[in-house]
């Protein structure tokens, strides 16, 4: 890992840390001190992707469980993944794969929760592109937010699951915003979006299709990540972090709309743009939280067949015992 790769910047941390007002809205703390932790997002906090931990810091249940976390951005899920294995954030947000593409290469990684039972990514394409399923992507243009993003190797499965690779279309990494913008202005067919990305697009009067590549990867949510070391000095820090971000997950879950109107109360930058909000959220609560036996859980039979998948199309060289790669301690 490289010097660069092994250290966020202060001026990640600073702006992450104190971009928002979000303490003010917090519960009164208690006589203890707070424990001060940051948590690593993959891309900016503000989208709705992120509302599970949005409305856990807004809503006080950090603050409840003993908590003072401030927020620091990585350059996305791959480069979350090194941060958190390097001991530079106790915890990151990454797609609940990351840990099969990294821990392979010595980042020590696991997830210890995982925001839904579905796939986070979604094949979105626009209507007048006439593409219908991953097949009908060969010799097309699609983008990315990047190419350290897990949702790119969820990208790279979705081809391989209809028997194309990343040499038969081409993929741009266009950032967080030009990964919707190719596709409203046409300079894509589509992307591997998430729900926050499609109404930008509408809004452009694009209409889309969206393919959830859960009917034809066993792509994961978001989950949370946490470094063995983390794991072992830290327990209860991590337990309490996991609690209180999934109750933000189930405020959206039991009514995405009053969640809505929470998130953006908290992240003031969508005042006027609450339709967008709305739309995300309810898409989260319909494709991609549902699916777990127990809130936060991990499937370890769909991760260890997504490991297999990944070892035979060559995206990683080897397995990692599959007990390494998570734990669902801390949801209990």
């Amino acid at each position: 890992m490289s010097a660069r790769d092994a250290k966020i910047s202060r001026r990640w941390l600073l702006a992450g840390g104190s971009a928002f007002g979000w303490g003010l809205l917090s519960a009164p703390a208690s006589s203890q001190t707070p424990e001060k932790i940051t948590y690593l997002f993959p891309a900016p906090p503000i989208l709705p992707a992120f509302g599970p931990i949005q409305l856990a810091q807004g809503k006080g249940y950090f603050t409840a469980a003993g908590l003072d976390v401030s927020f620091a951005v990585g350059r996305g899920g791959v480069d979350v993944a090194k941060q958190v294995g390097a001991g530079n954030a106790p915890l990151g947000g990454i797609v609940a794969d990351g840990p099969i593409m990294v821990r392979g290469n010595g980042v020590p990684v696991k997830i210890v929760a995982v925001f839904g039972g579905k796939g986070f990514m979604q094949l979105v394409v626009r209507e007048d592109s006439g593409i219908e399923k991953p097949a009908d992507l060969k010799g097309k243009t699609i983008t990315v937010m990047s190419y350290q993003d897990t949702t790119f190797y969820a990208l790279l499965g979705l081809l391989a699951s209809a028997g194309l690779t990343q040499n038969d279309v081409d993929v741009q990494s266009a950032g967080p915003t030009g990964v919707w913008e190719f596709v409203a202005t046409g300079k894509s067919v589509g992307m591997a979006g998430v729900p926050d990305w499609i109404p930008p697009v509408q809004a452009a009067g694009v209409k889309v299709k969206v393919i959830p590549s859960d009917e034809y990867f066993p792509h994961m949510a978001q989950g949370i990540a946490a470094s063995d070391q983390i794991i072992k000095d830290k327990p209860e820090m991590v337990r309490k972090f996991v609690h209180a971000a999934l109750r933000g997950m189930k405020d959206i879950m039991d009514d995405p709309d009053k969640a809505t109107d929470d998130f953006v109360r908290f992240v003031p930058e969508w005042k006027g743009k609450e339709g967008a909000v709305r739309f995300a959220l309810n898409m989260y609560a319909k494709l991609v939280y549902p699916g777990q036996k127990e809130l936060g859980e991990v499937n370890a039979e769909r991760l260890a067949k997504l490991q297999e998948f990944y070892v035979a199309k060559g995206f990683i060289q080897k397995a990692t015992p599959v007990d390494e790669l998570y734990s669902n301690a801390f949801i209990k």
